[in-house]
């Protein structure tokens, strides 16, 4: 009997090990199943991404809403991974977006187009959606990877060089841009009779000063309002008028001495001349904090949010890049925890902006800034520009914002910042003589701020570093 039971309890041990190892069996299997289905879902396109043989196949086959689909999950892939978010947005097909952009047309109307620019290993790819169109494709064969990021970074080094603001040395980079990236879709954008050009871009291509593209005779800016998009499915393009629209103003003309920051002695006259023309309230140097940003956010009457700060976009994870404040800086990480978008923010603005440009991760900070923030659009500068620059635009921009010419015209934001580029451009803002001459006539200058040596603003070193992220309207 001893030695049954004996036996049987061998047995019952046994079992239960079998069991439990069949059970971990049975666990093991259904996570790596899970897994690779995981997998499969969010690389969507292979290994190789969009320069890899199946996209090579999408395209050659003509299949361009496909391969749009495919453009917007890599890239939303590219941007949820970076900020480690989940950012949720409903994906649209090709002709989803045609229709949308068919409905901004009417609404604004000023007809736009979306672009997105693929940058492969053998030639440029160009997708061109018009409103209510199918999907056009050209490729660029001469402008393969290796040429445009020479090119890119000829073009852009070029421009953000303060000692060559007396050249014209940007040009030749600038011709051959838009030569690769606007003349093959020319004449379908003049037939359609567009005016708003939306950038879907890809590596390399999202920092790229786009709007001092030249075609010979003229800058890019001065035929499309432009904006740039992280993708279309994160993109709000409803129109809302803002004329009546209150604007929180913070900044510091100088900071705190931990923060080891250089004086901005132009902000307290920008956020000045924007409180003129635009109610709400200003809030300067010590009174420029994180707190009393959550405090005035949870009023929900501030429909746009002006920081006239320094802020950066560096390489690496985004807690790197950051906006200072009086005496302590905000990750980029940190933005969506003051929930800017409750209720939506229409338009945030960061006036005094650096960008790694060239550099992957703030390629994808900056242009997903708007995203990041839960702001409808942003408007931000590629390159740290002059403070009296900064502000000439600044002051341009926001009466451009609140005046539309015609007034039965509404006018968006990047028609407001086209205009703004524009007026520098033509010499129409100018600093001269200690004096702001805009096309709201002359304003003083403080003392403190250090006069340009030029009399003008008309290189694009000053006017095309800043960009509309996100929504143009």
């Amino acid at each position: 009997m001893h030695y049954q039971s004996q036996k049987q309890r061998h047995k019952n041990k046994t079992y239960k090990r079998i069991k439990a190892a069949f059970f971990y069996c049975l666990t093991f299997i259904f996570f790596w199943w899970s897994t690779a289905n995981l997998g499969t879902v969010a690389q969507p396109i292979g290994t190789d991404g969009l320069n890899g043989q199946e996209m090579r196949k999408i395209l050659d086959e003509g299949n361009l809403a496909e391969a749009v689909t495919r453009i917007e999950l890599d890239w939303e892939e590219d941007y949820q991974k970076y900020f480690s978010a989940n950012f949720g947005a409903r994906s649209q097909t090709a002709g989803q977006i045609a229709k949308t952009l068919s409905r901004l047309a009417v609404e604004t109307q000023k007809k736009p187009a979306l672009i997105y620019a693929i940058p492969r290993t053998d030639q440029l790819e160009l997708i061109l959606i018009l409103p209510d169109r199918a999907p056009i494709l050209r490729s660029v064969p001469d402008a393969k990877l290796s040429n445009l990021k020479e090119v890119a970074k000829a073009f852009s080094s070029e421009i953000t060089n303060p000692r060559k603001i007396n050249t014209t040395s940007y040009l030749e980079p600038a011709q051959k841009l838009y030569q690769w990236m606007i003349a093959p879709l020319e004449a379908d954008l003049q037939a359609a009779k567009i005016e708003t050009l939306l950038f879907c871009v890809g590596e390399g291509l999202r920092t790229l000063p786009l709007a001092a593209m030249h075609d010979g005779q003229q800058f890019l800016i001065q035929k499309y309002s432009l904006a740039r998009i992280p993708a279309f499915k994160f993109t709000d393009i409803r129109y809302k008028d803002l004329k009546n629209a209150q604007v929180l103003r913070m900044g510091a003309s100088v900071f705190s001495e931990t923060s080891n920051k250089q004086p901005l002695p132009a902000v307290q006259l920008e956020l000045s001349a924007i409180a003129q023309e635009w109610p709400g309230q200003s809030l300067l140097n010590e009174d420029f904090t994180i707190v009393n940003l959550q405090s005035q956010l949870l009023q929900k009457k501030y429909r746009i949010i002006h920081l006239a700060t320094h802020a950066e976009f560096r390489s690496g994870l985004p807690q790197n890049s950051y906006i200072q404040f009086w005496d302590t800086q905000l990750g980029l990480n940190q933005m969506r925890d003051l929930k800017w978008n409750n209720p939506p923010l229409e338009l945030l603005v960061l006036s005094a902006c650096k960008t790694a440009i060239g550099d992957k991760e703030a390629e994808l900070g900056f242009a997903g800034l708007a995203l990041q923030s839960g702001a409808k659009s942003a408007l931000a500068s590629l390159w740290y520009v002059s403070d009296a620059g900064t502000l000439a635009l600044m002051t341009e921009f926001y009466h451009q914002l609140k005046v539309s010419k015609p007034k039965d015209i509404p006018i968006i934001k990047a028609e407001a910042m086209r205009q703004a580029q524009i007026a520098a451009i033509e010499g129409k803002v100018t600093i001269e003589n200690g004096q702001l001459r805009s096309s709201r006539g002359e304003r003083l200058l403080p003392l403190s701020i250090p006069q340009l040596d030029t009399k003008n603003l008309s290189h694009p070193y000053y006017w095309s570093a800043f960009t509309i992220i996100g929504s143009p309207c």
